[in-house]
């Protein structure tokens, strides 16, 4: 059983402390989906809840440190400590229509040697409160849920592999990119997820349940950890060119390093493809 580090305990802490309210919170949603008005602006009071919440813990634990958040936005801190990447809800859509699949995602990004912006992440947790599943990672120190070690999925075939992605939406990504990359996969693979979470779709993927993830036109605050979590778990993230960012997120690709690679290739002929035809 591995000693929880110390800035694990206190992002689990706070993360435990906001879930619980969105578990409650979620149990009200449940009944105002038959309301005319419905759940959308009781969801989004819910949303700035849980991250008044974490900020309350995670302030009173690291007071010099800096925070990224969803809704308020950056919170400089000390220059040269750490700062927080937090999501309080991703899949609010999901919780909106009473979808049991959403989690709270926290980063511990570490500033860069000798000044001058941000580097690393370092720590990471994505907890979902509806399963009360902690995945957790530390860099050098593996990907976790809970006390056991997780390590992504060994299955080198596309024909065998089971991939999650997130579908452009409400003006958010590029549909005609995601359709190429999706023709080209889609008859490679034995299937396609879209569960609405992308913060768990890494952590499921550090986890072995899927086997590779691409998606574009996502945040920070939704890969922060869930990128630690696959690399970890001996994974492999970049965006569509190879590139292995601190964080991907304007662009995501991810899994073992032969489905990686595979994966790649077909990403990279269909933006090609995609040139082609519009030039």
């Amino acid at each position: 059983m591995p000693v929880l580090p110390g800035i694990i305990r206190v992002m689990e802490k706070a993360a435990r402390k906001a879930g619980g309210r969105l578990r409650r919170d979620f149990g009200e949603v449940e009944h105002l989906q038959v309301s005319r008005k419905g759940p959308a602006d009781f969801v989004s009071k819910a949303d700035m809840r849980a991250e008044r919440a974490l900020w309350d813990e995670l302030k009173h634990a690291r007071p010099d440190w800096g925070f990224v958040l969803e809704e308020s936005g950056t919170i400089e801190g000390d220059p040269d400590k750490p700062r927080f990447i937090i999501d309080p809800l991703d899949g609010t859509s999901n919780f909106i229509h009473a979808i049991p699949h959403f989690a709270i995602s926290i980063a511990v990004q570490e500033p860069k040697l000798g000044g001058g912006g941000w580097g690393e992440v370092s720590s990471g947790i994505v907890y979902n409160p509806v399963t009360d599943e902690t995945f957790w990672a530390e860099k050098s120190n593996g990907a976790w849920l809970h006390d056991g070690r997780l390590r992504v999925s060994g299955r080198k075939r596309l024909d065998e592999s089971l991939i999650a992605t997130g579908i452009p939406f409400a003006g958010a990504g590029d549909p005609a990119e995601w359709t190429a990359i999706y023709n080209k996969l889609a008859p490679e693979i034995a299937g396609i997820r879209r569960f609405g979470a992308a913060s768990l779709d890494l952590a499921w993927l550090a986890a072995g349940r899927y086997d590779a993830f691409w998606e574009s036109g996502l945040k920070p605050w939704d890969t922060a950890a869930g990128c630690l979590l696959v690399r970890e778990a001996g994974g492999f993230v970049s965006d569509y060119r190879g590139r292995s960012l601190p964080i991907c997120d304007k662009e995501v690709l991810a899994g073992n390093d032969v489905l990686h690679s595979k994966v790649h290739k077909l990403v990279v002929e269909a933006r090609k493809t995609l040139k082609t035809s519009a030039g």
